[in-house]
């Protein structure tokens, strides 16, 4: 026996060495690993060579595996034991752990983790009730070295993770452990309490004697192992143990916070304990952390890491461990950052909240030490404190304290430098760059970080406007004319712009872009909350006139001006002959352009400010259009004179100005001159458009492609070799121009007024008035060529015609590369080269031309219907020439153009119609449209499942896989994913009245005093009962409408989108079912619909998210339909490992109306125990191997009376209601 044991230990030693050994080849690597798996599953020497294994003459590795062997045992073959083996098996555990291991400075961490781990897993199966002396004796093998309590303190900390955290055991062995830690947590925390004192305090003893370094990293060694087994345990026991004996934990940790090699592990300990939530009552304690002594620990401990942090100069031998040391200094200081915040969150949850609770009379120290952290060169320290902040601000009690309004006026200070965006990782130019890089792996990350910083920044800002206006309009009004008066910096090194601009990383650029996020957050707060009168409106307008009569020529800047110019605008509603001013200013940026640049093509930054001038001026026609009113005249002046100049503005420029005019024009308040003015400034469009010529060419895909230029070769990559683009350009204007006037033009909102205008033409039998829109003529007159090129373009998708684009434009039908990106969930490149002409290719033109003419049609469709009510709904056959057009070659268009008819034209459509025209004008169009669209979706899933199979079988063979076909794959499942949640959305408004509260997601909460629950539940809400709309009733009437609806819902719950299951089951699949299940269904329906809600949970019910949903769908099913469909009895029995005595109790009470009906909760549970075996396993899962550990006989059983007291005793309660009783 002893040689057989040495033999198969050479052997597996052998191969422990092959496969840790890097130069081994992967063939020998992997029958190596293989001998060492069959020998753990097969072998009978398992106990005997893991022992032999372990021992400490062998090399760590093999050490390692050893106790992996021993660990396998006791997980997988515990229960086959005899009691004797178990016993021998727990001794030489124990062994182990006292003289097993080399000395705690030598021994690997991996070797002690897995021998914490063997320990560990004979406790989760035999404590308490088998081992009822394991506290014990831990706490007598921690008596015997350093070493032994490491292990002891390892031990525990796995054990509180495996039950607590991890919760890798049977709920009632769950239920045990923790309910014995719980009762023996004040005797663990002593313990863990008592080592960590002796040992800080034998460390801190030895550490100043020569020749004792080594005994004091022991002892340092230790305390961090208690520290962090604190830490496993401070996270969910009860509060009191935590601050119990005057809150003498956190004391101790707060007096680590000066020890080097402990205020890490210590800091961590303090940040989970202040982060805790539970009874307020409890958390008074933690304000004792608010007295002078614990701030100063807090602060002196800050300044001290913070000195080392960027002690950085070192010689180049010595990098690495200088970064080592800076980088652990660092996380230090971030987490004693984080726990000053968790400090401020417990003050803002207790004061108001706890009477007793005062304002600490020390606050203006912590309000320092949080600021020193705002104040910090790291970026992400700053960010850290935010939140914070924003809670004292906004607390009621807390923002009236004079030390809290004094350091509001402060942080407006520091805002003007922490708002400036600096310490990007790959610069050298700001004091935070250091800090960046060790937060920040590229610039990328950097900047996506900083504008949520800036973000949350702006909330505050907010804030601090309502507590500190007058400071906050004083800070904004300096800081601007400061930056208004400074000279233009265009420095930076890293940039290529043209001699004299700024790009975007210029000084000038950074402190324009802080100051104008400042001004916005500040001003639009300040209108907004003070009284008019309180207002400074002339220190407004001043600062409004610096801005005016500032002049750049820098892009970027100006952009910047702008929105300063807009933040101030409301300040002018008050002073109106400001307002020819601003104008001029916003039409001279529209037509901006650099005296270095010719008329084409502009740079990106000067399109942008031409395009943020347009948007200003729609905003300030939006929001103030009767303070614009008196200088119509003037603004449409103008606008024809911008228009006269062909080559002064783009398609779009104008189109935004006309769509400000319309705006203006809302405010005639009076039906005829409005649509004369429309009549005018669309009179040229609307010739063009329904014209013979392009008449002609939009209802011909011939014509059209040669029109566009799609079907000529283009050599020239510029825009002029691109003869086309004038007729693109042309197409273009007159769509965007009908999209401004019909999103644009409406009736007055007030009724008399509109009455007064003549916008009333009559009254529904309701009651209600019904308007007219003066830009009905023009629509109408639009409307037929509209629908020509709808058809025309679903027509281009069609094999003849996409095979007539030239070479050049092959692709030009193709999904737009921003588009793709933000489909695939994929960040967009940074544009650093605003400075950089934004030249495209023909192609980027040619698509982008597509995809805007695409759009735009729906986009006034579906503008239409709100715009023009009754005059859209009752054009003279409208159903069929949608049906014509817009549901013409449906076969050929892509997913991604479907996407958006539905998303812009059909949604729009359901949700403004009348309910008198959902039967001549919505039934006809989804009906056929959800038919086919489940035909459609039905096919292309089944592709995605076909192609994930075969990907599964064959992906050994495809070693090599181009990039560009499986991003073209993920590509179009993502797009037939969202165009389903888009269908099903569409189905989800057409029917169903309201959205209801979707059940909470495998959201698992645990009571941290209550300990005696079974598992964790995941809260189940029933499925919601909801009316259907009107539309939804209408669509119900008719048979081969609702089952194209019914079946659409049910199949695609077994469809691969877990969002869509989960909303469809909640929210649409009952709802629609209920209607209709009072009628004559067919068996075969009902067995249908029934089994694709249980193929369903075989797909999804791995996801709780779906699991609770579908269950519960199921259920209704079942108990509605049961008791009428015995058929459904036949497929329950065809449930994997179903309890056919369990199905026969549960349809007994279905079926027999005298049988006693038990709650829905146990119901619900009931049922879930019968179809649990159609729930299918999650990939991660399916192959792995299942552990198994038993239940003990039950600690706490609830003894039952003998007897019946009720019974057998006279309590008194029946003479108390005795007719006799005279007493009350």
């Amino acid at each position: 026996m002893a040689e057989q044991v040495a033999a198969t230990c050479d052997q597996l030693m052998k191969a422990v060495m092959v496969i840790m050994d890097a130069e081994t080849s992967q063939i020998y690597r992997l029958e190596a690993l293989k001998f060492c798996e069959e020998f753990k599953e097969t072998s009978t020497l398992c106990v005997p060579c893991g022992l032999q294994l372990a021992d400490t003459s062998r090399p760590a590795v093999v050490r390692h595996f050893g106790l992996q062997i021993l660990e396998h045992v006791i997980k997988f073959r515990w229960n086959n034991m005899q009691q004797q083996e178990k016993v021998q098996l727990k001794e030489c555990a124990m062994q182990l752990l006292t003289n097993g291991t080399l000395s705690i400075l030598e021994e690997e961490s991996h070797v002690k983790d897995a021998l914490s781990r063997i320990v560990v897993e004979m406790i989760k199966r035999e404590w308490p009730q088998h081992w009822p002396d394991m506290l014990k004796e831990m706490e007598t093998l921690s008596s015997q070295g350093e070493a032994q309590t490491e292990l002891v303190m390892l031990i525990l900390l796995r054990l509180a993770e495996d039950v607590i955290t991890f919760q890798t055991l049977p709920s009632q062995r769950r239920r045990d452990i923790q309910q014995t830690l719980t009762q023996n947590m004040d005797s663990i925390f002593t313990f863990m309490l008592a080592i960590l004192r002796v040992n800080v305090e034998a460390y801190r003893k030895l550490k100043e004697e020569p020749g004792c370094e080594l005994q004091a990293k022991a002892h340092c060694r230790v305390a961090i192992a208690t520290l962090n087994t604190l830490a496993g345990y401070i996270d969910w026991v009860t509060l009191v143990h935590i601050t119990s004996r005057n809150c003498q934990l956190l004391e101790m940790l707060c007096l680590l916070l000066s020890e080097p090699e402990l205020q890490l592990e210590a800091s961590e300990c303090l940040l989970i304990a202040l982060s805790r939530k539970g009874k307020l009552e409890e958390r008074k304690p933690f304000m004792l952390l608010f007295n002078d002594v614990a701030i100063q620990y807090i602060l002196s401990a800050a300044q001290s890491a913070d000195g080392l942090a960027i002690c950085q100069n070192s010689s180049n031998s010595q990098a690495m461990e200088a970064v080592d040391v800076v980088e652990r200094r660092y996380v230090f200081l971030k987490r004693l950052c984080q726990v000053l915040c968790a400090l401020g969150f417990q003050l803002c949850s207790l004061v108001s909240s706890c009477p007793e609770v005062e304002v600490p009379a020390n606050l203006s120290k912590y309000t320092e030490a949080l600021l020193a952290f705002t104040t910090h060169s790291s970026q992400f320290l700053k960010s850290c404190t935010v939140s914070t902040w924003a809670s004292l601000f906004r607390h009621e009690t807390l923002s009236k304290v004079p030390v809290v309004v004094e350091v509001a006026i402060r942080y407006l200070k520091v805002s003007t430098t922490n708002l400036v965006k600096t310490g990007f990782p790959s610069r050298e130019d700001s004091p935070s760059c250091v800090y960046s890089r060790m937060d920040f792996d590229s610039d990328e990350d950097f900047n996506s970080f900083f504008s949520t910083y800036r973000s949350q920044n702006g909330e505050v800002l907010r804030t601090l406007s309502r507590i500190v206006p007058v400071e906050a309009f004083q800070t904004a009004s300096e800081w601007l004319r400061f930056q208004i008066a400074s000279p233009v910096d265009p420095v930076d090194a890293a940039s290529k712009s043209a001699e004299g601009l700024c790009s975007l990383m210029s000084p000038s650029v950074l402190q324009w872009d802080a100051v104008t996020v400042f001004i916005e957050c500040v001003m639009h707060q300040i209108f907004k909350s003070l009284d008019e009168e309180k207002l400074p409106i002339d220190q407004s307008m001043e600062l409004l006139q610096a801005v005016l009569n500032y002049e750049t020529r820098n892009p970027l800047i100006l952009s910047c001006v702008l929105s300063n110019i807009s933040a101030l605008f409301p300040f002018a509603t008050h002073r109106p002959q400001f307002l020819p001013q601003v104008l001029y200013k916003l039409f001279k940026a529209v037509t901006f352009h650099t005296d270095l640049e010719n008329k084409a093509p502009r740079s990106r930054a000067v399109k942008n400010v031409r395009r943020h001038a347009c948007s200003a001026i729609i905003k300030i026609c939006r929001d103030y259009p009767q303070f614009i009113l008196p200088c119509f005249d003037m603004f449409y002046s103008h606008v024809k004179e911008l228009f006269s100049n062909e080559a002064m503005l783009t398609y779009l420029e104008k189109c935004s100005q006309m769509e400000a005019l319309v705006l203006i024009s809302n405010q005639f308040k009076d039906f005829e001159k409005q649509k004369a003015f429309l009549d005018e400034l669309m009179a040229s469009i609307i010739t063009q458009w329904t014209s013979e010529e392009m008449t002609s060419l939009l209802a011909d895909p011939v014509k059209f492609l040669s029109f566009v230029g799609a079907d000529k070769v283009v050599a020239e990559q510029r825009e002029e070799g691109d003869a086309a683009g004038p007729n693109r350009g042309q197409l273009s204007f007159c769509l965007y121009a009908m999209l401004a006037v019909v999103k644009r033009a409406r009736w007055p909102a007030d009724l008399e007024e509109a009455r007064a205008g003549g916008f009333v033409v009559g009254y529904t039998p309701a009651g209600a008035p019904i308007y007219r829109n003066p830009c009905a003529a023009q629509f109408l007159a639009f409307l037929p060529n509209l629908l020509a090129l709808i058809r025309t373009q679903n027509s281009l998708f069609m094999p003849e015609n996409v095979a007539r684009l030239s070479e050049t434009f092959s692709r030009a039908y193709d999904v737009i590369d921003g588009d793709k990106l933000i489909i695939l969930g994929l960040p967009q490149p940074p544009l650093d080269i605003y400075d950089a002409p934004a030249y495209k290719s023909a192609l980027d033109r040619m698509q982008g031309f597509f995809n805007s003419l695409f759009e735009n049609c729906f986009h006034i469709l579906g503008n239409a219907g709100p715009a023009l009510l009754q005059d859209f709904y009752t054009v003279e056959r409208l159903a069929e020439g949608i049906i014509g057009s817009a549901f013409a070659s449906l076969d050929h268009v892509p997913d991604h153009r479907l996407r958006s008819m539905i998303r812009l034209f059909l949604k729009q459509l359901v949700l403004y119609c009348p309910p008198e025209y959902h039967d001549s004008l919505l039934r006809p169009l989804l009906g056929p449209l959800f038919t086919y669209m489940l035909q459609r979706l039905n096919i292309k899933w089944q592709v995605i499942n076909q192609r994930t199979s075969v990907n599964e079988e064959e992906e050994e063979e495809q070693v090599v896989y181009e990039d560009n076909a499986v991003t073209q794959e993920m590509l179009e499942e993502q797009l037939v994913r969202l165009l389903t949640r888009e269908v099903l959305d569409l189905l989800n408004v057409s029917c169903i009245s309201r959205k209801v509260p979707e059940p909470a997601a495998a959201k698992e909460e645990i009571d941290e005093e209550d300990v005696v629950m079974d598992s964790v539940q995941v809260s189940s809400s029933p499925q919601p009962m909801e009316e259907l709309t009107e539309l939804g009733k209408c669509l119900m009437k008719h048979e081969n409408v609702y089952m194209s609806l019914l079946t659409l819902s049910f199949t695609s719950l077994s469809w691969k989108d877990t969002t869509n299951c989960h909303r469809t089951a909640s929210m649409v699949c009952w709802n629609l079912l209920r209607q209709v299940v009072a009628g004559n269904l067919l068996p075969e329906a009902v067995t249908w619909f029934y089994t694709s809600v249980l193929r369903a949970l075989q797909v999804h019910g791995q996801h709780e998210a779906c699991n609770t949903p579908l269950c519960n769908l199921a259920m209704l099913i079942y108990e509605n339909l049961r008791p009428r469909y015995a058929e459904l009895r036949t497929v329950m029995t065809q449930i994997p490992n179903i309890s056919i005595e369990a199905l026969d109790h549960y349809d007994q009470r279905l079926v027999d109306p005298n049988a006693q009906k038990a709650g829905e909760k146990k119901r619900r549970d009931q049922f879930k125990k019968l179809i649990a075996g159609t729930v299918g396993k999650a990939l991660c899962q399916q192959f792995r191997k299942e552990v198994h550990i038993r239940n003990l006989p039950s600690l706490f059983k609830n003894p039952k009376p003998d007897k019946d007291l009720v019974e057998t005793e006279n309590l008194g309660l029946a003479s108390l209601f005795s007719p006799e009783n005279t007493a009350l």
